[in-house]
């Protein structure tokens, strides 16, 4: 049997979810998947126009997300950068006892600053405090502080995988 690796990325927006996951990826050589391109035309509308998503609108977007483990268990793995806010939603993605779980975790006016400097982005600043508002934090993974350099947060992470 192959040997795979199922990781997620969790935290509210703009914590740097993306750009771990991308490096992540990178260097165990999976795929890297972003949570935010799955979302269907009706959420990023709803989105796009600082209305926040409800559990029905998540619903559909978090059982495409499972299904893409699934898939990726098959296949050799892959990293999935997700907000994963809520611990029914993260129950939802855990298709596999065996997922490493990366918990993003940071002070609101450091996201917040930059979120303010994203471009072209759907998800709205002035939508952080809702997320934070439904964050559940888990009591299991591992809780990484933005707190720092993307490669330092990097490095964190590979010497938790080795573990």
């Amino acid at each position: 049997m192959k040997k795979y690796k199922l990781i997620i990325i969790t935290g509210v927006s703009g914590t740097g979810k993306t750009t771990l996951g991308t490096a992540l990826a990178e260097k165990l050589q999976i795929p890297f998947y972003d949570a935010d391109h799955f979302h269907p035309a009706e959420n990023i509308a709803k989105m796009s126009a600082g209305i926040p998503l409800n559990d029905d609108d998540r619903k559909p977007w978090l059982e495409a997300l499972a299904t893409k483990l699934k898939e990726s268990k098959t296949s050799g793995g892959c990293v999935l950068a997700c907000s994963a806010l809520k611990e029914q939603y993260r129950k939802i993605l855990s298709i596999d006892p065996a997922i490493h779980w990366i918990h993003l975790k940071g002070d609101r006016d450091l996201i917040w600053e930059r979120m303010k400097a994203r471009k072209n982005h759907y998800m709205k600043a002035e939508m952080l405090d809702s997320q934070f508002a439904t964050w559940e934090e888990p009591n299991y993974g591992y809780k990484l502080s933005i707190d720092q350099s993307p490669q330092a947060m990097l490095e964190e992470v590979l010497d938790f995988l080795k573990k």
